[in-house]
């Protein structure tokens, strides 16, 4: 079995070197590569073009949204450039948070995550599924919650400072006609957002007083709408899109 190569980019010398020491005992990880600023990172990850480049957000140089940024620039003018990019971030504010959803990448993490959970998360990016920590999707939400009468009145032509609306309507757009050929449902939309929040199907069950079978069904027909392989990928679609109640 091919190992997931990867490509760390951390400015803290301890926390680099503890994550390759860390990650190496993973038997399908490989980690080919690391730097201590963005500008160096991202020379090293287009040089060796990882499955999967791990970017701390707070770099010394450029910061780990415009390395994400200019790695997804370098990725729409190379066709065989397919590394996928593992967002981290050590906090939870809703600035940092929405900064790093926003900066387009493949997955986010918090960094006190713990190994097996960021291993997992390493993976699921490598197959080409979004991974996002529930600390963040949660944030993410209330954020789309909080901005939707600004959404409207962007929609309207009234006009908004850009930071207002940039973080929510600057990702929303690629979803924009998938969701209008295919709409949710109230129920639908209601168990996508427990979805998001982080809810099993016995929770959502509880939650809205349905058996798992119902919400099982829901969650089937949410998959197809959304053209999703699972719920996590489906949960970044809905708040990428800014689909919530």
């Amino acid at each position: 079995m091919s190992k997931i190569s990867v490509v760390l980019i951390e400015d803290h010398d301890l926390s680099r070197i503890g994550l390759c020491a860390a990650l190496k005992q993973y038997s399908d990880i490989e980690i080919i590569n690391n730097a201590a600023n963005g500008e160096d990172g991202f020379k090293k990850v287009t040089t060796h073009q990882p499955d999967v480049a791990l970017v701390d957000i707070g770099l010394p140089d450029i910061d780990g949204i415009e390395v994400a940024q200019k790695l997804k620039q370098h990725q729409a003018e190379n066709s065989d450039f397919n590394t996928k990019i593992l967002m981290l971030t050590m906090h939870d504010s809703e600035d940092s948070v929405m900064a790093a959803f926003a900066a387009g990448a493949d997955s986010y993490s918090l960094k006190d995550v713990s190994m097996d959970n960021l291993v997992e998360a390493i993976r699921t990016t490598h197959e080409g599924n979004a991974w996002i920590d529930p600390a963040i999707a949660r944030i993410v939400l209330k954020q789309a919650q909080s901005t939707k009468s600004t959404s409207v009145a962007v929609a309207e032509n009234i006009p908004q400072a850009e930071e207002d609306t940039q973080a929510i309507t600057a990702i929303a757009e690629e979803y924009q006609q998938l969701i209008e050929t295919y709409p949710l449902t109230d129920r639908e939309l209601e168990v996508l957002e427990l979805i998001v929040a982080g809810c099993s199907n016995a929770e959502i069950s509880a939650k809205l007083y349905i058996t798992v079978g119902t919400v099982k069904t829901h969650v089937c027909h949410i998959l197809n709408k959304l053209c999703a392989d699972d719920r996590t990928q489906a949960a970044v679609r809905a708040l990428r899109a800014g689909l919530v109640k």
